[in-house]
């Protein structure tokens, strides 16, 4: 029944968040494009429920000469590619604010496990043991709250699950408010982190366009 419900509360939420942050929106839209050439939003093919693809929706806040699909931290020299305003807005986490439109669409959720790139095969497997591919991706989620960027995959997936296996709307409030604290302080966000920085760098070809 929660299930039913939260989709209510997340598109109600996300609509109102539209509206009310739209001069904000706007703002960091011309921001974007008088700094660099490029489109305003970027567009990554992510893996949604029951691993479903869709495009997520972020301000762009790199160079759109940088490589595709690949995580920032594993580019040779990633500051080269990211902008001054990418900057503010990553740091800020202002980038993630387009997905409201992604939640609108029924395509994400506002609290869930964040979407894996579709190319992120040991995220997505280590996921299916705990079943948390089959709840919708949100825009933050216990793993957030639990280490996010700084988490390895298996502890990560293993927060995932134990999302999907206790999602309520006690939880949802919990993970919520903990993100606005985690956000504030700036916890566990390193730049372009996969839950994968114990692994050893391999860096990506640079001849193809990405995103974080």
């Amino acid at each position: 029944m929660y299930i039913y419900i939260k989709r209510v509360i997340d598109f109600f939420c996300s609509f109102l968040g539209s509206i009310v942050l739209s001069p904000i929106l706007i703002i960091l839209a011309l921001a974007i494009k008088i700094e660099t050439p490029g489109p305003v939003f970027f567009k990554q093919k992510r893996v949604g429920i029951h691993k479903s693809y869709f495009k997520i929706l972020k301000f762009r806040t790199m160079r759109i000469d940088t490589p595709k699909d690949c995580p920032t931290h594993l580019l040779s020299n990633p500051d080269q590619y990211i902008t001054k305003v990418g900057k503010f807005l990553r740091k800020t986490s202002l980038d993630e604010l387009p997905q409201i439109f992604n939640i609108i669409a029924g395509q994400m959720t506002i609290i869930g496990p964040r979407p894996a790139l579709w190319n992120q095969d040991d995220l997505i497997a280590e996921r299916d043991k705990y079943h948390a591919n089959d709840v919708k991706p949100g825009l933050t989620g216990w793993a957030q709250i639990n280490g996010r960027d700084e988490l390895p995959i298996e502890v990560k997936a293993a927060l995932d699950g134990e999302y999907a296996k206790n999602i309520g709307f006690l939880f949802d409030c919990k993970c919520f408010f903990g993100t606005i604290v985690s956000v504030l302080k700036h916890d566990g966000v390193v730049e372009g982190g996969t839950g994968e920085l114990s692994k050893e760098k391999v860096l990506c070809n640079e001849k193809e366009l990405v995103e974080k």
